[in-house]
């Protein structure tokens, strides 16, 4: 089902011609005066006649241009393209996140070209990593429903990087590092994109299997009768309406040496029509995307155990098909969750925090060392923090070195709080706790609801826990952006795997 797009990610230092490309990427800055050239392997002359013609050209050096002109016999390829890498200041050198934006923008915009070589300015291992993953995730498409390939343009399948790093010893693993977390955050993508007359419970939990073929890691599927069994009220109960049966998966990466251990829940809601609530028929479509959590947490774990790091991690994706029928909860409903505890349903529309409490719960009886949770849980986040930064609510101990790994990766993430005054308003007159409060801050409210569930550790203290909400950033609807597409971002995927190297460097 999902087609991973992978790029060649290789280095080269000198002489150009000898590693000829059909195009040549130069990087063009937005100075205070005008546009700038950034350091290139242009001879002297050549960048001076080309930094002279910028404005006459109509370049400006903003994020997101590229400009192709013809290729110069000098530089070894067909065409020559001035990508902007946005607003610089003289005293401050670009950022990684800059660089690794006009990469993938540079490559997305390139598709149908072969080999492309980027000569983007890099002073550091870390800068080249930036380029590399921008790159990785700038070469990607998702056509596997066209019946017809004319007109489609196939992504970038080869990535040359000129940087003075190419004979360093490092340099293999981190290119190495960068192949991969594209190939996760890719693939992410692809789920999310998928048309959810085939990505539902059963085929996602397939999905699954397949994608950790070849890796060191255990998956195991519960199916709608050993989820009855054992008591998972709340994926029941949100997956009755359909009949496509709901299914929770574990996917567990467990290496001999680990130093800690996270569990990482994801919402996986295939489709989420609101149940009996319903939503308003315009963008119902773009609820194929309310599984973007669940295909985070998957290929956060399968990225973490591809790269090796000693860390047990796992991840829990709760899967359900959100839909109205005769056989569907209704609101005034109670569910027994998984642990016991009882939720009246007065909104069958807030379902994705249903389905999470179980797995939460579920995480919690392994008492992992933190716990992480990712969903498209609010509509309530994009009206706080707007279609590209995610929030994070819960323990200090998890949301600060949260917000840390995103910076370093590149990602938007913002923390808020969880006031207390918010969880009187999920009360319930019948019922352990109501499935919907206070309708102003929303957000916050549902990760109220979801820390009841969070459980106590081996010290009898709340488990630390991290809750995501990534309702905006997971899915674009506007225009390709940087090194993202439209549709599925596969956003948080690279913060998740850096929260994880951080944890180990602290311990190492």
């Amino acid at each position: 089902m999902v087609k991973n797009t992978e790029v060649k990610l290789s280095a080269v230092a000198g002489d150009l011609k000898r590693s000829p490309s059909d195009a040549l990427v130069i990087g063009v800055g937005q100075g205070t005066d005008g546009p700038v050239l950034l350091s290139n392997p242009l001879t002297a002359k050549a960048a001076e006649a080309l930094a002279e013609s910028l404005t006459v050209l109509g370049i400006t050096g903003a994020a997101d241009q590229a400009h192709r002109l013809p290729g110069l016999s000098e530089a070894g390829a067909k065409v020559l393209v001035l990508a902007g890498v946005g607003r610089i200041s003289g005293s401050q050198p670009l950022t990684e996140e800059a660089l690794r934006r006009a990469a993938g923008s540079a490559v997305r915009q390139l598709a149908g070209v072969d080999t492309v070589t980027l000569a983007l300015p890099t002073s550091s291992l870390g800068e080249v990593a930036a380029v590399a993953e921008g790159a990785a995730m700038g070469a990607y498409s998702f056509t596997e429903y066209r019946s017809s390939k004319d007109g489609l343009k196939d992504p970038v399948k080869n990535v040359v990087i000129v940087t003075d790093f190419a004979a360093d010893k490092a340099l293999l693993p981190v290119l190495d590092r960068a192949a991969l977390i594209g190939k996760a955050v890719n693939a992410t993508r692809s789920l999310v994109n998928q048309p959810p007359s085939h990505l539902f419970p059963e085929s996602f939990a397939d999905a699954a299997k397949e994608l950790s073929k070849g890796l060191p890691v255990k998956v195991t599927v519960w199916d709608e009768k050993r989820l009855e069994k054992e008591g998972f009220g709340g994926i029941l109960g949100v997956g009755k309406g359909s009949t496509r049966q709901p299914r929770l998966v574990k996917v567990e990466y467990s290496p001999a040496r680990a130093t800690a251990k996270i569990a990482l829940v994801g919402k996986g809601i295939t489709f989420d029509t609101g149940g009996i609530s319903i939503k308003p028929a315009l963008g119902m479509g773009d609820m194929k995307s309310d599984m973007a959590g669940a295909a985070v947490v998957l290929n956060s774990v399968l990225a973490i155990a591809g790269l090796g790091l000693p860390v047990k991690a796992t991840a829990w994706l709760c899967i359900a098909e959100n839909m109205p029928s005769g056989a569907a909860q209704r609101p005034a409903d109670v569910l027994t969750m998984f642990g016991g505890k009882t939720v009246e349903v007065l909104n069958t529309d807030a379902e994705g925090r249903l389905v999470m409490a179980d797995g939460i719960v579920a995480a919690s009886q392994e008492f992992p060392d933190a716990i992480i949770d990712v969903a498209t849980l609010t509509g309530a986040q994009l009206v706080a923090l707007g279609d590209r930064t995610a929030g994070v609510m819960g323990s200090d101990s998890v949301t600060g070195p949260i917000k840390a790994a995103a910076d370093r990766a590149g990602e938007l993430v913002w923390p808020m709080p969880l006031p207390e005054e918010l969880r009187p308003s999920l009360d319930s007159q019948v019922a352990d706790i109501a499935n919907i409060g206070e309708r102003h801050g929303g957000m916050m409210t549902a990760a109220v609801f979801l820390r009841e569930f969070v459980g106590k550790g081996k010290d009898g203290e709340q488990i630390p826990w991290a809750h995501i909400d990534i309702a905006g950033p997971s899915f674009n609807n506007g225009s390709p952006y940087g090194y993202n597409h439209k549709q599925g971002t596969g956003c948080t995927v690279r913060t998740l795997v850096a929260y994880v190297e951080d944890i180990l460097a602290k311990t190492a």
